[in-house]
């Protein structure tokens, strides 16, 4: 359900909400936020609550600190892990200039803008989300440890299975704060897991993202375990992908799916600094069901985009290269915009690559582009026309800088 402004006031009056989360991210998409009471809602959607962004990743120095956020109010979500007296809920914010200009470097209002600009072309897009992470034991002291939850393979059951409890629990509080997950199961690493999601709008597909990592890390936290979603936490186990399944109608009824895939593929070199943004991205590459090169195929896992035959509502396109420590919002817009630049240009797919990457030859591969290598190679990728139109000068930056 999306509230209104009003409607929010009132549902927080008369639920006795004691705290308001206004949640935002860094361009990292590290999520954070801030608290308030209820007495502050009002001012707090008039005016916006300030805070210091010069602690935060790309937001700026001490010189030009002071930022606003202004809750969303179609956002509102009760976090129903909190008692049921004195609750607490959540809006995602915008992020705002004291003079209320837009912050340029607010991913959310990034994606916002992509999707506005693609509708006003006459074209909407879906987004569905499927994330890998892993569970690991917690040692005497309750820290983290690299000891996998299980020793299960790919959807085997209980008892073999441990997350099983640990994936429904997860599911169900998803469901009560109404996200609602497709299906789970065990992956293919000791200890890692998988849930996937139903198509949204881009902003809510995002949204939904960063509350479904937050509530894993919080229900395995509950449990004595650790969740981690960096994409290669075992060296010698499959790394943990982000799939992102993305479809595109026209207002007029074309089909352009292949012309946005296509545009996809001519500019995922460039996106993937913001699509694995971590050292341990490039790790994953090339083993395990990760891609390396760039391809397309209709059923074929090892290709960088799979097109699964299916028609109506539910015909899409996977994108297999990005890892969970991209920002949602950030590889959103990118998407989109690289969709709108194939449609636009009535770009053709090359010819589908129906054969197991793994197993093929040197001159097969070598007819191929490849993903970056490695961070270095993705920034020097980074560098063009497309992504400087795209990304903001001080959200580059940020990517830029060696991790």
């Amino acid at each position: 359900m999306k509230y209104s402004k009003e409607e929010v006031i009132q549902y927080v009056r008369e639920t006795e909400v004691a705290f308001i989360h206004l949640a935002f991210c860094d361009v990292f998409g590290r999520q954070k936020n801030i608290s308030i009471v209820p007495g502050e809602l009002p001012r707090a959607f008039e005016y916006g609550i300030a805070f210091d962004a010069s602690a935060i990743a790309g937001f700026g120095d001490e010189a030009r600190s002071d930022l606003l956020l202004r809750p969303d109010p179609e956002t509102l979500m009760l976090l129903p892990w909190r008692p049921e007296h004195g609750q607490v809920v959540r809006m995602f914010c915008s992020i705002v200039y004291p003079d209320g200009r837009p912050f340029e470097c607010d991913t959310r209002s990034l994606l916002r803008n992509a999707a506005a600009q693609a509708e006003e072309k006459g074209y909407s897009f879906l987004f569905g989300a499927e994330q890998e992470f892993y569970l690991f034991k917690r040692d005497e002291n309750g820290d983290p440890t690299r000891i996998p939850h299980d020793r299960a393979g790919y959807m085997d059951i209980a008892p073999d299975d441990k997350g099983e409890n640990i994936r429904r629990e997860i599911c169900l509080t998803l469901a009560r704060m109404g996200i609602f997950p497709e299906c789970s199961h065990h992956e293919e690493g000791p200890g890692q897991n998988e849930i996937d999601f139903r198509y949204s709008d881009p902003l809510t597909a995002a949204d939904n993202v960063m509350t479904f990592q937050s509530i894993v890390k919080f229900i395995a936290e509950r449990n004595g375990l650790c969740a981690d979603f960096s994409p290669k936490p075992l060296e010698d186990a499959p790394g943990s992908g982000f799939h992102i399944n993305v479809s595109v109608k026209a207002a007029d009824g074309r089909d352009c799916l292949y012309q946005m895939v296509a545009g996809v593929l001519d500019k995922v070199e460039e996106m993937t600094l913001f699509l694995n943004p971590a050292k341990e991205s490039y790790a994953r590459f090339g083993g395990h069901k990760a891609p390396r090169y760039i391809s397309w195929s209709r059923e074929n896992r090892s290709q960088l985009v799979r097109i699964p035959a299916a028609v109506g509502e539910y015909r899409r396109a996977e994108l297999r290269s990005p890892d969970p420590c991209a920002n949602p919002y950030l590889a959103f817009a990118l998407m989109i915009r690289a969709g709108l630049w194939g449609i636009e240009q009535r770009l053709e797919l090359p010819a589908a690559a129906d054969f197991n990457f793994y197993q093929a030859d040197r001159e097969t591969l070598s007819r191929f582009r490849c993903l970056p290598a490695n961070p270095a190679q993705a920034v020097r990728a980074a560098d063009s026309a497309f992504i400087r139109e795209s990304v903001p000068e001080a959200v580059l930056a940020e990517y830029r800088k060696p991790r």
